[in-house]
């Protein structure tokens, strides 16, 4: 059974459209399974019905023209339960649905399974025989496992088909959507930029070009670059190879020819696709028939196909790179993003972001957040490269992306645009006004930074200091570790444009979701692996490096205090603090006018959680990092699109021990802030001051929002409200109180934002 589906899944895969897949699927499965019929349905949205898309057996002039409501025939039954249903006497069954143009009445035995992706039911695959006849236990689990393993194809097919503006009938349409999960809030309509890492057949977009010849001619020029380096590398060590060894590389040279792969990818060119997609077109079907070859020898040659066209992908990517330009407005879209990718897009022209992979809570979304920037992540089965050069409508608050939008969807956007424009230009009036109930009890609000755009911003919105400025960021935006010196200027500016205010500077936090390109983490669990702190204790000439930088930034303004991430025990904290210390001494001896800055630590695994009382004595501060605490107490891998959906920090679990931090700091001369995302939820913001949090840190798109809400709150209404969440047990039921009572706070114009946690 085994081989036969790897065989089917392989054949599948290779087919170039969704009508092929079908047609394959049928075909395979009724030889496999040595049945008369297989025929397969799939839901087309806008008929609301399930349409006989492929068939084997049963009159095929009947595809694509007969089709099935939810609540008819057994093949709505099927869908209905999502379940199997395995029938010995079908006519003989109440839901039993003859169609005449399918002339399938001479079949008395059936078996459908549902085709399920993601919760929703796709389509229905159906086998049928002659004779009454049960299938056995076997065969059913063959089609049920062979349909999860197809549901995934069918899903991205679908999609590619949507993109283009059509359904799987082929009927034209507007409007497609994709859905993932809130990235950061903000809605934009502007033209998709699709973008890949460098070198990667597998990720190149779809990409119309007008000037053939002139394409033609630059895929030349990058081929016979390699040909040159190939023939180079052959003579520096020729010497050093036996003679079947040097036949190796005419063979590669010979592949390069233009009568080999270089002809293909020219014949793909005149077909109006741009060199790199249509390289990438050539090297898959290679590989793909390669790899599929019985002969190892055959097999090892799909290696040297993708070694061959990565590097002519290496030089077409080089030299577009150099005059690459971006559209006056454009939404960046990948399958996964970096802020390597961010940096590379001119900030005035980057108006919204799009990632297959991550969540609302993965690096780049709290980035998109901190640029103000609004970003979908984590759109499953989403054919990213076939959005290139097409209009999108990013939903930053649902985390949806529509392509082909109506001239009706479009105006509900612009509609919501123009709302959020004037939302944000009424609260430029409290930019000033303290962050204070009614009943005057105050809160601060700081801000979460990590590029200088952040701090300027910031400030604007009135934000009282740094709760959190990753220095990670600018080691990610390089090929190399910074300098001391380059640091140390880096620093000074946050420290000169907050000045007096405090700015509280982490520790480099590399690992989980934020490698390093220049020093990679290759770890099968990287969120419970070598990150944060550890990666500093393990390299200290890296934090000691860091911590010189970051006191010499402070040297006469003296408003600098130290956070250290991803604690997990005291002795890290005590290994830390020595540094520190010693680091201090130096800069002294050296002659530096520099002051020990307070120390302080994250909160982000459960087991500090239970030793508060203890880091008291060792350190000045602790800021909650409520992303990965609650990641951690979840166990949800909050980077993961499939299980983002149930990540929340209005978990009821999440509160109470938000609750029980705040609680065990009390007394103990410790001050306590919350720097994760949470605090920048508006609804949240005001369960977290009711807790006893009196400094909230967030991304500077937020301050002005949560200093609204909690101006429209009493300090005894928040208590009461907390009182209410924390005695209940479900975290809809919690989102639910929260925006009951925003909105009778008279700040429900602020509840499309609240949906982030």
């Amino acid at each position: 059974m085994l081989e036969k589906l790897r065989s089917i899944i392989q054949e599948v895969n290779e087919a170039s459209d969704l009508t092929s897949s079908l047609e394959i699927i049928v075909r395979r499965i009724k030889k496999s399974m040595d049945v008369k019929v297989c025929s397969a349905y799939l839901l087309d949205h806008n008929l609301g019905r399930y349409v006989l898309m492929a068939t084997k057996g049963l009159n095929p002039d009947a595809v694509g023209k007969v089709s099935l409501a939810p609540e008819e025939g057994l093949v709505g039954l099927v869908a209905q339960r999502a379940e199997p249903v395995n029938l010995e006497h079908a006519s003989l069954h109440p839901r039993y649905f003859y169609i005449p143009e399918t002339q399938e009445e001479e079949f008395e035995s059936f078996l459908g399974v549902p085709i399920i992706h993601h919760r929703e039911v796709l389509g229905v695959l159906v086998v049928q025989q002659s004779e009454a006849r049960d299938f056995d236990a076997e065969e059913e689990a063959f089609l049920i496992t062979l349909s999860a393993q197809l549901a995934g194809i069918i899903a991205n097919e679908e999609a590619r088909d949507a993109i283009t503006g059509f359904s799987p009938t082929g009927l034209k349409t507007t409007d497609a959507s994709f859905e993932g999960v809130p990235g950061a809030p903000g809605v934009v309509i502007a033209e998709a930029v699709t973008v890949f890492p460098p070198a990667d057949l597998s990720a190149i977009p779809t990409r119309k070009i007008s000037d053939i010849k002139a394409e033609i001619a630059f895929f030349n020029e990058c081929l016979n670059s390699v040909r040159r380096d190939i023939s180079e590398l052959k003579m520096k060590i020729k010497s050093q190879l036996r003679p079947e060894e040097r036949e190796l590389f005419d063979a590669y040279l010979h592949m390069l020819s233009d009568n080999a792969l270089g002809a293909e990818v020219i014949n793909h060119i005149q077909k109006g696709n741009w060199a790199q997609g249509a390289l990438a077109r050539v090297a898959r079907d290679h590989v793909r028939n390669l790899e599929s070859m019985e002969d190892d020898y055959l097999k090892e040659r799909a290696t040297d196909i993708k070694d061959l066209c990565s590097r002519v992908l290496f030089y077409l990517q080089e030299k577009e790179q150099e005059n690459r330009q971006y559209p006056e407005r454009c939404v960046l879209v990948s399958e996964e993003l970096s802020a390597a990718m961010l940096a590379e897009v001119p900030k005035e022209n980057l108006v919204g972001i799009v990632s297959s992979k991550g969540s609302g809570h993965s690096h780049v979304a709290i980035l998109s957040r901190a640029m103000g920037i609004p970003a979908a992540m984590g759109i499953q089965d989403l054919p990213f490269s076939e959005l290139d050069g097409k209009e999108v409508i990013v939903d930053g608050y649902n985390g949806r992306v529509y392509s082909n939008p109506s001239d009706d969807l479009r105006e509900r956007f612009q509609e919501i645009v123009r709302e959020e424009e004037q939302l944000s230009e009424g609260l430029k009036a409290i930019k000033d006004l303290p962050c204070e109930t009614l009943d005057g009890h105050r809160v601060q609000l700081w801000v979460n930074t990590g590029l200088m755009t952040d701090v300027l911003r910031s400030i604007e919105r009135g934000a009282e200091g740094i709760g959190l400025f990753r220095t990670e960021v600018p080691f990610l935006l390089r090929d190399r570790f910074p300098t001391e010196r380059e640091q140390t200027e880096i620093y000074r500016q946050q420290l000169e444009a907050f000045h007096p205010k405090m700015v509280t500077m982490r520790t480099l936090d590399i690992g989980g979701d934020k490698p390093l390109p220049y020093f990679p983490i290759n770890e099968e669990n990287p969120f419970l692996g070598w990150r944060g702190i550890r990666v500093s204790m393990d390299h200290p000439e890296i934090f000691i490096a860091q911590v010189r930088a970051m006191m010499k930034a402070s040297a006469g303004l003296d408003n600098l205090q130290i956070m250290l991430p991803m604690i997990s025990n005291l002795n890290e904290v005590d290994y830390s603090v020595r540094l520190i210390k010693r680091t201090f001494q130096e800069l002294l001896e050296e002659g530096r006018d520099v002051v020990l800055p307070e120390v302080g630590v994250m909160i982000e695994v459960p087991a500090m959680i239970y030793q508060l009382k203890l880091l008291a004595s060792r350190v000045s501060f602790i800021s909650v990092g409520t992303n990965d605490l609650s990641q951690y107490l979840l166990a949800i891998d909050r980077n993961n699109p499939r299980v983002a959906g149930i990540y929340s920090t209005l978990h009821p679990g999440v509160l109470r021990a938000l609750k029980q931090i705040a609680d065990d700091v009390q007394g103990e001369n410790l001050k306590v802030s919350v720097c994760g995302e949470m605090a920048g939820n508006p609804g949240a913001a005001v369960l977290l001051m009711a807790m006893g949090y009196d400094v909230l840190s967030m991304n500077a798109t937020s301050l002005l929002r949560v200093k609204s809400v909690i101006r429209n709150f009493t300090f005894q209404q928040a208590r009461e409200l907390m009182d209410k969440v924390l005695a209940e047990d479900d975290t809809e039921a919690v989102k639910a109180l929260v925006d009951l009572e925003l909105y009778n706070a008279g700040v429900d114009r602020l509840l499309r934002t609240s949906r982030n946690s």
